[in-house]
């Protein structure tokens, strides 16, 4: 999207576009319990949560969902503005087994920024788990002491990217990592890089455990001011993820016959 126009590329490149690569510890920040990851080094970590995020995601595409956008404009230059969409998907299996997002609803209509083609394919095309060994690369990630979140105790690693070439977005920001089962369940940060005409919000992703094993994303969110040049416009976005169902074997569907019925 250009000037004046809101990229939700965004939104989902903080659940998945992160990636990190351990480096050296950091300063804890404020907020933050200076403390070191016990017998673990920071490397370590990074290693486990990086082959948890390969499993979650194996189990996450085996999956069918209901996707929910509701994006929101609160303000243009100050002036309260009442502009809002909603947007509902699908994520199936068709009867040969492929995977489908189906569009199911949608509502509303954007008038300040621009919602494109582009949007459209990024939400049906989100991937949340990027912290894949093999993006583990591509970014620069420092251990910063441990923080509760979400009543867990959590080890919080900064992330960054080593450079922001390559046509595509990357993730600059926070991920808080259990202390216990070592797998990412909270994020937060923007996707670099931002030029004038495409600004970012911060974004926090939370997830939560689905059939009793696997840390799936369940609710994102943002409420930031982007200015644009010539205008500042203030946006909330929130993407829910409800009604996870494992995809299993093909049924087979019995109709009774009259003579059953009787």
């Amino acid at each position: 999207m250009k000037c004046a126009s809101l990229c939700l590329m965004a939104l989902f490149a903080v659940a998945g576009s992160l990636a990190a690569q351990s480096k050296t510890q950091s300063a804890p920040q404020p907020g933050v319990q200076a403390a070191s990851p016990g017998d673990l080094t920071p490397e370590q970590i990074t290693e486990r949560f990086a082959a948890k995020e390969d499993e979650f995601y194996n189990a996450w595409m085996q999956y069918t969902y209901i996707q929910t956008a509701n994006i929101r404009i609160l303000s243009v230059d100050g002036a309260p503005q009442k502009e809002a969409m909603t947007i509902v998907y699908e994520v199936i299996f068709n009867d040969d087994g492929s995977r489908e997002v189906r569009l199911v609803r949608s509502s509303g209509r954007l008038r300040t920024v621009q919602f494109t083609p582009e949007d459209k394919e990024v939400i049906q095309n989100i991937n949340p788990f990027a912290l894949t060994k093999s993006e583990l690369p591509l970014y620069n990630l420092k251990y910063e002491g441990k923080e509760r979140a979400d009543e867990l105790d959590c080890y919080v690693f900064s992330v960054s990217p080593k450079n922001t070439k390559g046509g595509r977005m990357y993730f600059k920001g926070k991920i808080w990592v259990d202390d216990r089962d070592l797998q990412v369940v909270k994020t937060v940060g923007r996707p670099v890089p931002q030029t004038r005409e495409n600004q970012f919000p911060e974004f926090e992703t939370i997830r939560q455990i689905i059939d009793d094993k696997y840390w799936f994303p369940v609710w994102t969110h943002a409420d930031s001011k982007l200015r644009f040049p010539g205008q500042e416009v203030r946006i909330e976005e929130t993407i829910t993820y409800g009604e996870y169902r494992r995809f299993g074997s093909k049924a087979t569907i019995r109709y009774d016959t009259p003579d059953e019925k009787q």
